[in-house]
């Protein structure tokens, strides 16, 4: 049975963190098990009374005492509620609802790719590597229109002091990197290609870097998207997320790319399991 009822979350703190963006930390009232349990790459529903709930990502996961953070773009009405709760404010919490990021990499070498706000499912993958857990050699790179547009500035700068993450923007002022993530990969794959892929930002760049990977010798099933914009109800009941014969919220919203594209009708065969080992 589902429970649309929403539990008590409580407004700790907020800070600006990029353009029209902000940084919240949050607590869950009374958490339970399963919210201590949270994989990178899940999602919750927020409540804002008077406004509705909409699902937004970790970017931290809730430690003992249901503490998280979580990054918020002001895109309409339910944001901007959000934008003008004070501190202390209560808010309501459901989850959490989805499928992560795979766990357990075998694979010594990942590459981490992000546009936009995309970085923010990906930011607990991020913390795990440095942290010195698996995997072993962690890259990044990250995308976005221009320096104003960048979030996580915070995070950003602690992440550049353990490992490799390359920053670039479309409109890039001088000795910044320039272009599209893709426009970098012929560097980025130069040394020692990766042995997978993880992708998450606007869908054009997904599929793109799905395909620069697939042409760079990556592995369908070695690649990684993250669909978490589709997502509206979490109970695939309102349809929004509908991909073929899959709810993104349910069955997602990280997709290996050889079952997105069987997923989307394109006859990709799905990877055996000898196939889908990483090492």
């Amino acid at each position: 049975m589902i429970d649309l009822t929403p539990r008590k979350l409580l407004l700790l703190d907020h800070y600006a963190d990029g353009e029209e963006a902000r940084h919240f930390s949050l607590r869950i009232d009374k958490p339970l098990a399963g919210d201590l349990a949270v994989i990178p790459g899940q999602f919750f529903m927020l409540t804002v009374p008077g406004f509705g709930e909409a699902p937004f990502t970790y970017l931290s996961l809730p430690d003992q005492q249901g503490r998280f953070n979580a990054l918020v773009r002001r895109m309409g009405a339910l944001t901007q509620g959000l934008f003008e709760q004070p501190v202390g404010a209560v808010l309501g919490y459901r989850g959490p609802f989805g499928k992560g990021w795979p766990l357990f990499f075998c694979a010594h070498r990942v590459l981490v790719v992000a546009g936009g706000c995309g970085l923010v499912p990906l930011a607990g993958v991020i913390d795990e590597a440095s942290q010195h857990r698996l995997p072993l050699q962690l890259s990044v790179i990250y995308g976005a229109r221009h320096s104003a547009a960048q979030v996580l500035g915070r995070e950003r700068e602690r992440w550049r002091q353990t490992l490799r993450f390359m920053e670039t923007c479309d409109e890039a002022k001088p000795l910044e990197r320039q272009g599209s993530p893709l426009d970098h990969f012929d560097e980025l794959f130069a040394a020692e290609a990766p042995e997978a892929v993880l992708c998450c930002g606007p869908e054009a760049l997904m599929l793109a870097t799905a395909e620069a990977s697939l042409q760079r010798g990556i592995a369908a099933h070695k690649i990684w998207l993250s669909l978490e914009r589709r997502m509206h109800c979490a109970d695939g009941l309102c349809g929004h997320c509908y991909l073929g014969t899959e709810y993104v919220c349910k069955d997602g919203p990280t997709y290996r790319y050889d079952r997105y594209l069987q997923v989307r009708g394109a006859g990709y065969p799905t990877a055996t399991k000898q196939d889908q080992r990483l090492c």
